[in-house]
């Protein structure tokens, strides 16, 4: 999808839709603006738009709250810390330096400033997708071999609602989030898309395969529904 940037807003995903009749702006789950458009309408729609509607966008992105709050010494992932760092400058800054991910906040502002908290959920993404890269593929090869199920290539994701996915032709599909997740998670979610190599559906036979791989799939999958796959 295409995406444009805005000096104010950040990121804007572009969605075209056969169904649409008119540009439209809306806030995403993940705070961001998301313009969605008929099928062959020039994008500059999108920027006259912007520009007209400057005082309507910033309220309705001032009530659309943050989905995460972001706040001094979280936890980032597995090996992520966020250090704020307060400074007389009046811009705001982030930089990543091992595994800390350092936040310079000016005196009058906060973390959860929608345009803050958008820079820092960009940053957050960076280094989960440092992480998983890291960690998912050589966990997906052990269990893989362990278990006799095999694939054909991994991918990472991070703009789906789901955890992962699993092709007709064997490839596994990760959201870098998994490593917000307990280790027990990430390898039920591992284990259930690599079942889907062997039964693409969700059938008694899938769910046999996947128990013989995690026999507490039950209480995973139960734990796995109170946990949320955006950033």
């Amino acid at each position: 999808m295409p995406i444009i940037q805005d000096k104010e807003f950040g990121k804007i995903t572009i969605r075209r839709s056969a169904r649409a009749t008119q540009v439209k702006l809306r806030v995403a789950p993940d705070g961001t603006l998301r313009a969605s458009l008929p099928m062959y309408a020039p994008i500059f729609l999108v920027k006259n738009l912007l520009r007209t509607s400057r005082a309507e966008l910033q309220k309705l992105l001032s009530q659309s709250k943050p989905e995460y709050v972001y706040n001094n010494g979280m936890q980032i992932g597995k090996s992520h810390t966020l250090v704020v760092q307060s400074t007389d400058s009046s811009s705001f800054n982030i930089s990543r330096h091992g595994q800390q991910i350092i936040i310079k906040l000016p005196q009058d502002s906060h973390l959860n400033q929608p345009e803050i908290a958008r820079k820092i959920r960009d940053a957050v993404i960076s280094a989960l997708r440092l992480e998983a890269k890291s960690y998912l593929p050589k966990r997906l090869s052990f269990l893989a071999e362990k278990y006799d199920l095999k694939y054909s290539h991994i991918r990472f994701s991070h703009a789906s609602g789901r955890w992962g996915s699993c092709s007709s032709s064997g490839t596994v599909s990760l959201n870098i989030a998994l490593m917000k997740l307990p280790f027990e998670l990430i390898d039920y979610v591992i284990i259930h898309e690599l079942s889907h190599t062997k039964q693409m559906n969700h059938s008694s036979l899938f769910w046999a395969l996947v128990s013989q791989a995690d026999p507490y799939y039950k209480t995973h999958r139960r734990a796995l529904k109170l946990q949320n796959p955006s950033i």
